[in-house]
């Protein structure tokens, strides 16, 4: 096989396995309900592992992004109670999100110290990396007109702080 055959071959493969990976990774938009369900748990876990952070982690990085979670966050809630109003959507649980911030929160409460950090780090990403993923699905694909503008609004929010998780979980 001649090197253009074998290049054109290993394009053809790369543009195919990223359209799938692409495609693998896309994200439904919960139902109204459920989507209020998980924004108030990633709402929930920012402020609460925000603060457990403030008092139990010394590394000026983790309390700095905590400081801007909680901040964030807490506008956030605001937000998300006013859009809930005003599309007239009840809270239903996120059946999957609810469990994770809870274990996660469980999890952060038992440590002390680098492994509060290292964890901490970890839980954010995983929490703000599903954020982003559901905030830009039903930025797009949501049924609620104000849910959909508090995804918008959110959106941008989410995809700062989870570069900032991204960069905590790597400079430890």
């Amino acid at each position: 096989m001649t090197f253009l055959a074998r290049r054109t071959l290993f394009v053809i493969f790369a543009v195919t396995a990223s359209g799938y990976a692409a495609t693998a990774l896309a994200v439904d938009a919960l139902p109204d309900a459920r989507f209020v369900g998980f924004s108030q748990a990633v709402n929930d876990f920012a402020i609460q592992s925000g603060q457990l952070a403030l008092s139990r982690s010394t590394n000026e990085n983790v309390r700095g992004y905590a400081s801007r979670a909680i901040a964030e966050h807490t506008d956030a809630a605001q937000m998300l109670s006013k859009a809930r109003s005003e599309a007239g959507v009840s809270y239903a649980p996120d059946g999957a999100m609810g469990p994770r911030t809870a274990n996660a929160l469980a999890t952060l409460n038992g440590l002390q110290g680098p492994a509060f950090d290292a964890a901490f780090a970890r839980a954010q990403l995983e929490i703000q990396t599903a954020a982003v993923d559901q905030m830009g699905a039903y930025s797009q694909n949501g049924t609620s007109g104000p849910l959909r503008r508090y995804a918008q609004q959110m959106l941008p929010k989410s995809k700062m702080l989870l570069e900032y998780a991204q960069r905590l979980a790597g400079s430890r």
